[in-house]
């Protein structure tokens, strides 16, 4: 598989080149949906409110979406994609041009995994999530995805009191170097959440995940990784998902150019979200526009080219409808941001003296035309 280059995220412009940039490239709205979504099950509190869906009614209806946007399909293995349907995947890229952008090791719902995955004190259930990242690693290469996400979200805690944090920590990066050293040059990009499940997520902010990924390349030691490394190229990066980072009281922003500022922003998960809360997966647009404005608007500061993956729980409408919704939403914001008056949007950001209050006017007038 070939490693997409992030390189250009890092590039910071300025002034007239800023300018330049902003007038002249425009984010890509080309999405991608994750299949366990498409027929949401009961929750802990209802049971569920839509009937199941074979994975071949599930890709049909997928298909039927290509129109508005949807290029791409996320999976966890084993329970989505395993050995037995691979050759049902590639068969419907072939047909329908819809690929598999990310298979994701299964590392949370098992009850082996009660205390952890990458990060357990049982040497046993370690192990098996170790081989389980490797097996998901030659499958993203075989299926020539672009990543695979990592999420640790059954690695944490709940009472701090005498947790060895540095030994959980260690364990589970050394998993993931392991693994990868195993099956070299496929990317890691690491989903922080800050809790839920886990009333503590390991790596659960946007900081916490730039520090893993230091720690996880240093220690890496195949040639063809550390060729790639020397070459400037992150192995393990981030996708950070709108609703998490909001979870987290982060601003969404400063955590998409944390990432790309590093090139590692190797895809994003778009929902809506209140600031804290449950994990809601809101559609896109339902809440928090500004924010998704202002993170847009930080992406195509950095020339991100990658997709914008929807990541919801649409209990309670169709989820055509609810990707449909998505999208045009992501579609027309992105449309707003690009008709804003970017050299003004500059000026006012690097002579913030000289143009006191006038940014907040600019996007009254854009938005309401006062």
């Amino acid at each position: 598989m070939a490693l997409v280059d992030l390189r250009g995220q890092r590039k910071i412009r300025t002034g007239d080149e800023l300018v330049r940039h902003l007038e002249s490239f425009s984010l890509e709205m080309k999405f991608s949906a994750g299949v366990w979504f498409f027929a949401p099950g009961g929750g802990r509190f209802h049971d569920r409110y839509c009937d199941p869906m074979s994975l071949e009614q599930i890709l049909e209806e997928a298909a039927k979406l290509q129109p508005h946007g949807l290029a791409a399909l996320e999976a966890h293995y084993p329970n989505e994609v395993n050995e037995d349907n691979l050759d049902l995947f590639k068969q419907y890229q072939q047909d329908t041009g819809i690929r598999l952008v990310t298979l994701v090791p299964n590392l949370f719902y098992e009850s082996r995994f009660e205390w952890g995955s990458l990060s357990n004190p049982d040497p046993q259930v370690r192990r098996f999530a170790i081989e389980r990242v490797k097996t998901t690693l030659q499958l993203n290469r075989e299926l020539e995805t672009d990543f695979a996400i990592v999420w640790p979200g059954i690695d944490g805690y709940e009472n701090t009191f005498a947790h060895n944090h540095a030994a959980a920590r260690q364990r589970f990066l050394d998993g993931l170097v392991e693994a990868m050293d195993a099956v070299p040059g496929v990317r890691l990009a690491e989903e922080p959440k800050p809790y839920e499940p886990r009333g503590n997520i390991l790596f659960g902010t946007t900081a916490q995940g730039l520090l893993a990924a230091h720690r996880v390349e240093a220690a890496l030691q195949a040639p063809e990784n550390r060729a790639l490394l020397d070459q400037g190229h992150a192995l393990f990066c981030l996708n950070p998902e709108v609703g998490h980072v909001l979870m987290g009281y982060e601003d969404l922003a400063y955590s998409f150019s944390l990432a790309c500022e590093e090139g590692r922003l190797a895809h994003t998960h778009w929902n809506a979200q209140p600031l804290g809360n449950y994990d809601q997966d809101l559609n896109v647009g339902v809440l928090g526009i500004e924010q998704a404005e202002a993170a847009l608007y930080a992406l195509k500061t950095h020339g991100y080219t990658g997709y914008f993956g929807i990541d919801i729980n649409p209990e309670r409408m169709p989820v055509r409808q609810a990707l449909i919704n998505c999208m045009d939403a992501l579609k027309g914001m992105n449309a707003f941001i690009d008709g804003l008056d970017h050299a003004r949007i500059v000026e006012c950001v690097e002579k913030p003296a000289e143009n006191r209050g006038i940014l907040e006017h600019l996007l009254i007038e854009a938005r309401w035309g006062a």
